[in-house]
């Protein structure tokens, strides 16, 4: 087994703390610290990890929740089980020719 390290995004767990229950509860104190962001990408950025975050978003939802970066996102280490290794003893793709086919037809009395 080996270990691979991954970002977990508390946004959800820390709305839920503070009360936040609505994705569109963090719309109006965000605008309030010059966040400008729709309410779509609001629901996109707490129901999923986000690739990429910019520091302003991520400073004004530390406020907001009253929590540090290390809160919204944590690291983690997660047990990762490695792939079987595939059987061998089979015929490798430069070994494998084509059949030739052979067309019978009705009428044709073999």
């Amino acid at each position: 087994m080996s270990t691979r390290t991954v970002l977990r995004w508390n946004l959800r767990q820390l709305m839920a703390q503070n009360g936040m229950f609505a994705t569109t509860d963090l719309v109006a104190p965000l605008h309030e610290r010059g966040v400008e962001i729709s309410r779509q990408m609001v629901h996109r950025i707490a129901t999923k990890p986000p690739q990429r975050i910019n520091l302003d978003l991520l400073a004004a939802l530390c406020d907001i929740l009253s929590c540090t970066p290390n809160d919204l996102l944590e690291l983690v280490a997660e047990q990762v089980r490695e792939a079987p290794a595939v059987n061998d003893s089979g015929p490798g793709i430069g070994d494998l020719r084509p059949i030739r086919a052979t067309i019978r037809r009705p009428h044709d009395n073999q």
